[in-house]
């Protein structure tokens, strides 16, 4: 088993101070990840209240636990898996929100499709967080995360041709809306 090596050697002493309690380092380990953790835990979430609340939840779980990390991945690779793993329970104890469509097969345009237009990343991210939740958390771990649909499955506890399907349905939805999105800035522009 390879440990990885820490490319800031302070980071090491910083978890063992943390791990003893001490808020100082805490702290410091919060504001050190806790911004990109934010981004991750905004795709999963409907709200920006939400994304704070799964970020919290997350961020106590990360210290109740800290003392099981190993070293064997990076840090922030080991937050960010306690992050999708807090987002994705956030969801199922919010079940009776999610798309509940299980095994139907979905028509989609080609990997190939694109739109030549350039969108703010507020909007990028609005458009994914008005997938249904089921369809926003596949999309992310799929698209985003990279994690393969027999991963998925098992995170959310669907079969893999769910995810596949579930992912396609996003994909399609994310497609209409950008259209629609992209007519908008079209009718601005010639209005």
């Amino acid at each position: 088993m390879k440990i990885f090596k820490s490319r800031d050697s302070s980071e090491a002493d910083l978890i063992k101070e943390a791990v003893a309690g001490k808020r100082n380092a805490q702290q410091l380990l919060y504001q050190r990840y806790a911004g990109k953790m934010l981004a991750v835990s905004k795709r999963y979430a409907r709200t920006d209240f939400e994304a704070e609340d799964i970020l919290q939840d997350a961020f106590v779980k990360v210290f109740l636990y800290l003392k099981t990390f190993k070293g064997e991945c990076p840090l922030e690779f080991w937050i960010k898996r306690i992050v999708i793993n807090t987002a994705i329970k956030h969801q199922h104890s919010n079940r009776h929100l999610m798309v509940t469509d299980q095994e139907e097969e979905w028509d989609v345009a080609s990997e190939h499709d694109s739109l030549d237009g350039q969108f703010a990343y507020e909007e990028l991210l609005q458009l994914v967080r008005d997938l249904p939740p089921r369809y926003q958390a596949v999309f992310n771990l799929y698209a985003i995360e990279g994690f393969s649909h027999k991963e998925i499955g098992e995170m959310l506890d669907i079969t893999e041709s769910t995810s596949k399907s579930q992912y396609s349905r996003a994909r399609a939805s994310l497609r209409q809306a950008l259209l629609r999105l992209k007519e908008q800035y079209h009718e601005k522009i010639t209005g």
